[in-house]
């Protein structure tokens, strides 16, 4: 005799949030819109409290919603960047005046809405790459659709750079890389190191991500002719709101 395969029906917050989720996938709850709150899941689901934070909960671990503190539990729903690690830094790109972000953007809003510059002491990991004992340090927050999505803080040799534009908030057309090949250090070579991690508590404010949402940490060297490092560059991306490419030959 054969026995019947049981079925065990999944606990009512998970379908809760199956259905939410449905709603949010097909476009009828859009980015910013406001989630069902606990309130109004326990009236229509005949569920306690704790059940409805837990139906919540599921979309908050996933980043598909995000808690605002007093008002209630959003959908955060962002339609990916597409980052071409090899078009974007294309001399091609910044050589002829464009900024590397409008690789990345493709015609989306963005924006840098914080910077800060200052010469410094050189860190331990910018002193060893860069052979500088002091530098100039560029902090960034881009944001996307107005959605911070990246932090990055480029390091530059004080001498080098020192009474130039890349020590300005605007750096002209091209960017930092146009304006090192002004002084004659055209970066001609990059490597990038790429590691995902949980995001330190500035780091999370800063970007507005949702407890459990990983960052990107890419780490960018750029050379001169000569194998001469002329920047270091750590970027810190929202994970989420990501995808990377890299081309390669075989």
């Amino acid at each position: 005799m054969t026995e019947s395969p049981v079925h065990h029906e999944s606990p009512i917050y998970r379908r809760i949030a199956d259905r939410l989720r449905e709603q949010i996938m097909s476009g009828t709850l859009g980015d910013g819109d406001r989630l069902p709150g606990e309130n109004a899941l326990m009236a229509e689901y005949g569920i306690a409290r704790a059940t409805a934070r837990q139906a919540l909960a599921v979309l908050i671990n996933e980043g598909l919603a995000v808690p605002r503190r007093g008002s209630g539990v959003y959908v955060r729903l962002f339609r990916p960047i597409r980052r071409h690690g090899s078009r974007r830094l294309s001399r091609q790109q910044w050589g002829q005046g464009t900024a590397i972000w409008d690789s990345d953007a493709r015609g989306r809003a963005y924006t840098v809405d914080e910077i800060q510059i200052q010469r410094e002491a050189a860190g331990e990991q910018a002193a060893q790459v860069l052979g500088a004992q002091d530098v100039w340090v560029r902090r960034r927050r881009y944001s996307v659709d107005g959605r911070p999505v990246q932090l990055a803080v480029s390091h530059f040799p004080a001498d080098l750079v020192e009474g130039t534009a890349i020590t300005l908030p605007d750096t002209g057309p091209g960017g930092v890389y146009a304006r090192l090949g002004d002084l004659g250090h055209t970066p001609v070579h990059f490597t990038e190191e790429v590691r995902a991690r949980m995001p330190l508590p500035g780091e999370a404010e800063l970007l507005g991500l949702p407890a459990g949402n990983p960052v990107i940490v890419i780490s960018r060297v750029a050379y001169a002719v000569g194998g001469v490092p002329v920047e270091l560059n750590e970027m810190t991306l929202d994970a989420a709101s990501y995808v990377l490419q890299y081309d390669f030959e075989a």
